[in-house]
């Protein structure tokens, strides 16, 4: 309809031009024909826009001529966008708003008159002022003049509607006395606040940034007018108390969005998200975390005193992994409980997927750290469950935001698939994965199957046969060769393109990585499959 609608309106609009104004069409008439001749031409303005798309514009040009041929035989009202036909003669009506009803009458009576004098023009005329002046306010008995602002001549919506707010349009563009008035007060008391807090003042800021920190609330008078900060005061007010009637109502809880930080060794890590602490150390906004044993205190003097006498220097569970200072610890769920839900909890202030806190009896932990004379330190870590149906040997990773970015991720996946290939089965991450998740996978598969390629010396590469060596899911491997463009499809096969250039630039990676500790070797892991797995 788009396209056969600007190719007849240009039609009709060029004959138009062309033909000498009937004598029906008085003077009073001719803004309304320069309306819709303005209207006409933005709509075919429009449609001549439209060509970026090129599929569209030729199936248009071809059905133009049946297109023209049925615009010339409808006799059927026309359709407002919505797709139905208006439900009065007023929502096609763009006359004046302050014409009167009689005059509006006797213009309609010239158009019909000029519509069976020209009744071999195109019925085209009526199209535009459904584009463009359909819209009306929602409010009853209001014609949509004004703004609430007094700023527009017109109005769609009951926000700016002057009629819903008992007004009319000229109160609104004019102020009242009063409005006049209040707006002088508040500029005169407004004229001190841009000459700013003199010396003395900015020390005493100053003195008490240094004494009280962030806990409490920067010095604020002089830095504005009195009216300024009455008002801030005030709104701060209604703010803390909607705040406290929304957590008597069980909205939202004392803990939502509060820890900002924490202290984790000689770390302090921002937080990403929510995650559910108790409610009497989410509220504090500042968490203290023991790097070993993961418990969580309220202050530093609490977690100082804990250091003293913490005894543990690793996490618990046994060790399955050395080589050099990385280490990984296999942890129980089910045995060490709580060290479990305190390293999910923690987990969760930097994943948005994650759901399991509590309930961690059904998996294993696979804990890497890194070793120093202080003790071994979180890196990151892996669970997976004891039993799986879908063989997924991943539940949930994390690498936690010091350890960025510096080859641990992929070291961890790694060694995931490491442990599958002593299971002899093929895994496969949980879905869904994070934003940062999916990006290590893709790296990581990308590496694997240009090494495979680049020692493969076969003539015919199977898919099966790189998941049976790689131990990587099938679906994985697919996804993975059709986002490198190594996959297509011919003559009823599907084929696997060897990408020199791929396998080149890889090639040029590894030389310039060299011979890095940040890589998992077989030889080093001492661990057999959990049994019942």
């Amino acid at each position: 309809m788009a396209g056969s609608g600007s190719d007849g309106t240009e039609d009709s609009d060029s004959s138009a031009e062309r033909e000498p104004t009937n004598s029906s069409e008085s003077d009073g008439n001719m803004p309304k024909r320069q309306r819709l001749t303005r209207a006409s031409t933005r709509l075919s303005q429009s449609s001549q826009g439209s060509q970026t798309y090129p599929a569209m514009m030729v199936s248009f040009t071809s059905d133009t001529p049946d297109l023209k041929r049925t615009a010339d035989h409808d006799e059927s009202p026309p359709l407002t966008p919505t797709g139905n036909a208006p439900s009065s003669e007023s929502e096609l009506d763009i006359s004046s708003p302050n014409a009167s009803h009689d005059e509006s009458q006797a213009k309609d009576q010239a158009n019909r008159d000029s519509d069976k004098d020209l009744s071999h023009r195109p019925k085209r005329r009526r199209c535009h002022e459904t584009y463009n002046f359909n819209m009306k306010c929602p409010t009853p008995g209001c014609n949509s003049l004004g703004h609430l602002t007094g700023k527009h001549e017109r109005h769609f919506a009951v926000s700016g509607c002057p009629l819903y707010h008992n007004l009319s349009a000229d109160e609104c563009k004019t102020p009242s006395s009063k409005q006049t008035r209040y707006k002088e007060q508040v500029a005169e008391m407004r004229k001190g606040r841009n000459s700013g807090p003199q010396k003395e003042q900015k020390e005493k800021h100053m003195e008490h940034r240094q004494t009280h920190g962030n806990t409490r609330e920067p010095l604020l008078e002089n830095i504005t007018s009195e009216y300024d900060l009455e008002l801030f005061r005030k709104a701060q007010a209604r703010a803390s108390e909607d705040l406290e009637k929304l957590r008597i109502q069980g909205q939202i809880t004392e803990g939502s969005n509060m820890i900002k930080t924490i202290l984790f060794g000689r770390y302090e890590l921002d937080t990403w998200y929510h995650s559910p602490y108790p409610e009497e150390y989410a509220r504090l906004g500042r968490l203290y975390v023991c790097e070993f044993c993961l418990k969580y205190m309220k202050s530093q003097t609490i977690l100082r005193r804990h250091m003293a006498k913490c005894v543990w220097k690793h996490p618990p569970g046994d060790e399955v992994y050395r080589k050099g200072a990385i280490s990984v610890f296999e942890v129980d769920g089910k045995k060490n409980k709580i060290y479990c839900q305190n390293l999910c909890l923690l987990a969760k202030l930097f994943l948005d997927h994650k759901t399991l806190y509590y309930d961690v009896e059904p998996f294993l932990f696979y804990v890497m750290t890194e070793a120093d004379n202080t003790g071994c330190h979180l890196v990151g870590y892996f669970s997976k469950e004891k039993n799986s149906f879908l063989n997924y040997n991943v539940s949930c990773i994390l690498t936690m935001p010091q350890y960025m970015r510096q080859g641990f991720g992929k070291m961890l996946i790694d060694f995931s698939y490491l442990l599958s290939k002593v299971e002899e089965k093929v895994g496969s991450p949980e879905r869904p994965l994070s934003d940062l998740g999916l990006i290590s996978y893709r790296s990581y598969w990308k590496e694997v199957l240009l090494r495979y390629m680049c020692n493969f010396q076969g003539k015919e590469i199977s898919i099966k046969e790189i998941s049976q060596e790689t131990a990587v899911n099938p679906v994985d491997i697919v996804s993975t060769l059709q986002s490198l463009q190594m996959l297509k499809y011919w003559k009823g096969k599907h084929l696997v393109l060897k990408r020199q250039d791929l396998i080149d630039e890889w090639k040029a990676k590894e030389i310039k990585r060299g011979n890095s500790n940040k890589t998992i070797d077989p030889s080093s892991l001492k661990w057999t499959p959990p049994k019942g797995t």
